[in-house]
This record gives C-alpha cells, structure tokens and sequence, in this order.
C-alpha cells in the first residue's frame, strides 16, 4: 500500500474495542478525555520522545516509527528492545504501555502483534513474541506471536481499513462496562441512541429530561 492510504497502528486496538469509537476517533476525529485516558497519557510519557540507549546489552529505543504495508498500517512503537542473538545481528523486541491490566479481549494483543508483524517488515526478520507492559500492575505481560493471533491481526487489519476508508460511523450498541469506561461516552450517546422509540415515546423522553 502506498504511504497516503495507510491507516493508523492504533486504530486496530480501537476497532476491537468498539467498531463506533473507532470510527468517532478516526473518522469523525472526534476526541475527550476522562481519567483513564489522562492516566495512559501520564504513562505514554515516559516514551513519547524519539531517543535510545543501552540498557545491560540491551539497546532501547523509545517513539520508534512502524510501517507495515503488508498490514497497510502506520504508526509509533512506545519502546522496541534491541537485542543481539547467535549471528550478532540486532533483533527487535516489542513492548506496548497500557495504562490498566490484562482484558478478557484481544485488542493489546492485536495491536503488539502488528508492531511485530511491523517490526519483522522493517527488519527483514522474524519474531516470536512481545510484551505489554500494564500500569496498574506494574508488571510485563509476555505476548507469543503465534498463527492464530497473526491471523487475527491481519484480519482486523482488512476490517478496519474498511470501516475507515468506508467514512461511516457504525450506530451504538449500549453496553455497560465498555460503555461507561468510554472517554467517548457523552459524543456517542450510546445509551440514549441504541434505543429504538416510537414517537411518542420519544417526546416523552424530551418532556422528563431536566
């Protein structure tokens, strides 16, 4: 794919999330915040800056730009671990920042498995796995890059590229516990438009609200 039609890395994580706030954010370039994304800025910070060095061996460089045409996304790694193997050569190593703890769903995943897929592109090599760092633990979280989260990678990949390149905003689907941690939630209106009313039951809504 051509520069000017990739998508942004980050819009993956979005759409897994939710295909409406995917689309607010990236399409409608729709934007709040509450204090769940201020904390994950506070902890973005930390690798916002472009930089490197050498940590036991290790080269670290943080805010390293991806490209991944075969994906058709672009975007910035937080930190990429440089490590030496056998061969002496430099082999890339993943780590993704998020704010909270490990989710029963697959959206970090995806997008850390797109770094790599990104990654290998870029380095003409092949990884194995990667990390994601939570706040809320403070811990690592190895991520294997196995077949199956590849495929899913690419997968959401074609989806996204659709839904974005499409510029429709998908209605809401109400749902409480992604809902409410939403910085989006008063731009969506999730709960109010998922509703279907019949006129009359609209107008009584309008005459109850304050």
């Amino acid at each position: 794919m051509e520069t000017d039609t990739l998508i942004p890395l980050s819009a993956l994580q979005h759409y897994l999330f939710c295909q409406r706030q995917c689309a607010l954010i990236h399409v409608e370039q729709a934007w709040a915040e509450n204090r769940l994304t201020a904390e994950g800025r506070v902890l973005h910070e930390a690798t916002s800056e472009v930089g490197a060095e050498k940590r036991r061996g290790v080269r670290v460089v943080t805010a390293m730009p991806l490209v991944s045409r075969r994906l058709g996304v672009s975007g910035i790694a937080d930190l990429v671990e440089m490590h030496k193997d056998d061969q002496d050569r430099w082999r890339p190593f993943p780590v993704e920042y998020k704010r909270g703890k490990p989710k029963s769903h697959r959206a970090d995943e995806v997008q850390l498995c797109a770094q790599g897929m990104a990654l290998e592109e870029m380095f003409d090599t092949t990884l194995t796995e990667g990390a994601l760092f939570y706040g809320q633990s403070r811990r690592r979280v190895t991520v294997p890059l196995d077949a199956e989260l590849r495929r899913l990678t690419e997968q959401i990949a074609i989806e996204t590229c659709a839904l974005l390149s499409g510029k429709a905003t998908p209605p809401p689907i109400y749902a409480k516990s992604k809902c409410n941690a939403c910085s989006l939630i008063e731009l969506c209106q999730p709960k109010r438009l998922s509703r279907t009313l019949s006129a009359s039951a609209w107008l009584a809504d309008q005459i109850a609200e304050p």
